[in-house]
C-alpha cells in the first residue's frame, strides 16, 4: 500500500497548525479575539497529521505531531488531553527512538500525579521499564548476532555497563509503579511489579533486596486461595538467593519458610534445595548436576533460575562452569 499520499497529507497538515499558532500569537489575532479556538484547531490538526504519519509508518514524525498537539493542551489548561497526547507520542516514539518515548511518558506522568491519577501514572511506569528492557534484549540480540567476532575487552565492558544502566532505570520505574499502586490499594498490581524488581535485583547482585521481595510477596500470596500456589515458588527463589550468598543461611530460611507454609515442604522446590544443599556440603558438583537435570526433565528451568543455579554450583570446588 503506498502511504506517501498520507504523508505529503499530514505534512501539509502540519504545516497549517504551525501558521495557526502563529497568528494565535500576533497582534491582531489578540485584538479580535478568537485566539483561543485557533490554538485548539491546531491542536485537532496536529493529531490528524500524527495519525497519518503513523498510517504511513512515520513513528518520529508522528510522535513529534502528537508532541506539539500536548504542549499545546498545556498552554489552553487541557491537562487530561495534553497527558494523552504525550503518551500517544511516546507509542509512536517507542517504535523509532526509544529516549523519546520516555521522555514524553514521564512528561504524561508528571501531569497525572499532579492530578492525583496514581494508578494510571504507575501504568506508564511499567511502560517505561518495559521500554528499558526492551533495550536489554536488543543488546543481547547484537551479542549474540556477533557471537563469531571477537569482542574486545572494552567493548565487553561497555555492554555489561550498559546493561546494568538499564537494569537499574527498569528496577526503578517497577518501583515506583509498586508505591503508587499500594497507595491506590492495588496489591495485586503491587505485587507484580515488586516480583520484577525482585528478578533484576537478583540479576545485579542484590541479593538481600531480592530475598526480602520474595519473602514479602510470598507471604502476602500465601492466604489467598487463589495465589497460595505460587508462594512456593517465591520461597524458592529467595532460597537460591540465600544459598548464593551462604549455604547456612539457605538451610535457616528454608527452615522458616517450612514452618510458615507448610506446602512448600513437600514441594519439589523444596525437595530439589534440599538435594543441592547436600551435594553442596559434600562439594559434589555430579549430584549438584543431576539433581538439577532432574527437576529441569518437569519443570523447566526458565533462564533468571539457570543463572542462580550456575551461581551457587561455581562455588563448588573443581566446578566446570554449566549445568549439563
Amino acid at each position: 500500500m503506498d502511504t506517501s499520499g498520507k504523508e505529503k497529507e499530514a505534512m501539509q497538515l502540519m504545516a497549517e497548525a504551525d501558521k495557526k499558532v502563529k497568528s494565535s500569537g500576533s497582534f491582531l489575532g489578540g485584538m479580535f479575539g478568537g485566539s483561543h479556538h485557533k490554538v485548539e484547531d491546531a491542536c485537532e490538526m496536529y493529531a490528524r497529521a500524527a495519525n497519518m504519519f503513523k498510517m504511513a509508518k512515520n513513528w518520529t514524525a508522528a510522535g513529534n505531531a502528537f508532541c506539539q498537539g500536548a504542549r499545546l493542551h498545556m498552554q489552553l489548561q487541557n491537562k487530561l488531553d495534553s497527558a494523552t497526547s504525550f503518551v500517544d507520542a511516546g507509542n509512536a516514539y517507542k517504535k523509532a527512538d526509544p529516549q523519546e518515548a520516555i521522555n514524553c511518558l514521564n512528561a504524561a506522568i508528571d501531569i497525572y500525579t499532579d492530578m492525583g491519577r496514581f494508578t494510571i501514572a504507575a501504568k506508564h511506569h511499567i511502560t517505561i521499564a518495559e521500554v528499558y528492557e526492551s533495550e536489554l534484549v536488543d543488546i543481547e540480540k547484537v551479542r549474540n548476532t556477533h557471537k563469531t567476532r571477537a569482542h574486545t575487552h572494552t567493548e565487553l565492558h561497555m555492554n555489561n555497563t550498559l546493561c546494568v544502566c538499564l537494569v537499574a532505570q527498569a528496577i526503578a520505574h517497577y518501583e515506583q509503579a509498586a508505591d503508587y499502586y499500594k497507595g491506590e490499594e492495588s496489591n495485586s498490581s503491587a505485587n507484580k511489579c515488586l516480583l520484577k524488581v525482585g528478578h533484576y535485583s537478583a540479576q545485579l547482585e542484590q541479593y538481600p533486596k531480592a530475598i526480602e521481595i520474595y519473602e514479602q510477596v510470598a507471604t502476602n500470596t500465601m492466604d489467598n486461595p487463589l495465589l497460595k500456589y505460587n508462594a512456593k515458588e517465591y520461597f524458592f527463589k529467595a532460597s537460591l538467593c540465600h544459598f548464593i550468598v551462604d549455604e547456612l543461611n539457605a538451610k535457616l530460611a528454608i527452615e522458616k519458610y517450612e514452618e510458615m507454609f507448610p506446602a512448600f515442604a513437600d514441594s519439589r522446590e523444596c525437595k530439589l534445595l534440599k538435594k543441592l544443599l547436600d551435594a553442596h556440603e559434600e562439594q559434589n558438583c555430579e549430584a549438584f548436576t543431576e539433581a538439577v537435570k532432574e527437576f529441569d526433565s518437569i519443570s523447566r528451568l526458565d533462564q533468571w533460575l539457570t543463572t542462580m543455579l550456575l551461581r551457587i554450583k561455581k562455588t563448588i570446588q573443581g566446578d566446570a562452569g554449566d549445568l549439563k
